[in-house]
């Protein structure tokens, strides 16, 4: 039995430009972090040929193409894989709709299970790649690739995306006592809407040569962002995440709406210095930076959203259990 364990996401800078319409043309960056929430992956070896999946439902098969999940079809496929396993996916948070990447990292969490079920390891740039290509050339998703490569590679990472498709991932150094006090700072609170991002992404996808202006407005905040928080100037970067919030939402029309405004006002009314919907947006988590001593008064103006706490997650995707008869 193969078990992994894949960190989510959460993107501060940059989401946007990581997609290829964009990056072709032009460099995109996004400044990004792992987190300890994580999907895992079970894979074991049947007594049969057949093949088992287990998620929300179940599904016992002959065959690969008969695989309804369809990253686990894929995965499958890539990995060379045809016969007589059973594969199991947990997440530590609602399975869609939560805007911390979960999609990407469960591809990448299930194609290194799989790999490794094999005997065949891949370094964490080959399973970020191929996470990419399953799900964007394969699947069609209308995804950019931040998430994999975050997912894979873990800690707080600046991201560049470079014309000719290579990816460079750069580590943030924050000095222990600042990447603490940003973790306080910081604050996660569902808000009670799942959402399908493919209808956000496809509308912000169509959208790239309209708002490139402002999609390199966001690409300059990574860089911005990177300082204050290498320099410790984290209410800067709390004020920043609003700047790039209300860019965020002249990508597509979808990003937000009335109900995640009147969240997010109240929030800052209670104190938070800046904030934004995880992920593409239009539900999901809601992300807020406030001071330790506002969010007492943020939790009270929010009662009604569940908080989810984290941590800052520094490894990426691992093997934590590996048995062999």
């Amino acid at each position: 039995m193969i078990i992994s364990q894949t960190p989510l996401r959460i993107s501060f800078f940059g989401g946007g430009t990581d997609f290829r319409d964009f990056y072709q043309k032009e460099p995109g960056m996004v400044l990004s972090t792992a987190i300890d929430k994580y999907i895992f992956v079970t894979i074991k070896e049947r007594f049969d040929a057949k093949i088992r999946v287990g998620y929300t439902r179940t599904e016992l098969v002959e065959s690969v193409d008969e695989v309804e999940h369809e990253l686990v079809r894929e995965c499958l496929r890539r990995t060379g894989i045809t016969q007589g396993v059973e594969i199991n996916t947990m997440a530590d948070i609602p399975s869609e709709g939560s805007g911390l990447g979960s999609s990407s990292t469960l591809t990448v969490g299930l194609l290194h299970a799989m790999y490794m079920y094999r005997g065949a390891p891949k370094d964490h740039a080959i399973l970020a790649r191929e996470a990419c290509e399953i799900e964007i050339d394969v699947l069609k998703k209308p995804n950019g690739v931040q998430d994999q490569y975050i997912a894979a590679f873990g800690g707080q990472r600046v991201l560049q995306f470079c014309p000719d498709d290579q990816v460079e991932v750069q580590s943030v150094t924050m000095a222990p006592n600042v990447a603490r006090r940003l973790n306080q700072n910081l604050m996660l609170l569902y808000t009670n809407m799942p959402r399908k991002a493919e209808s956000v992404l496809s509308e912000q996808r169509d959208n790239i040569e309209d708002r490139r202006a402002v999609l390199r407005e966001m690409r300059q905040m990574v860089s911005t962002g990177r300082v204050a928080l290498e320099a410790g100037a984290l209410d800067d970067f709390g004020r920043l995440l609003n700047d790039a919030w209300q860019l965020k939402k002249q990508l597509a029309s979808k990003v937000s709406n009335s109900h995640i405004d009147d969240l997010y006002a109240a929030a800052i009314r209670a104190g938070a210095l800046g904030g934004k919907i995880t992920g593409a947006g239009g539900g999901g988590f809601l992300l807020l930076y406030c001071p330790r001593e506002k969010q007492d008064a943020v939790r009270d103006a929010l009662r009604h959203l569940p908080e989810l706490p984290f941590h800052l997650e520094r490894d990426g995707t691992k093997i934590i259990f590996n048995y062999r008869r």
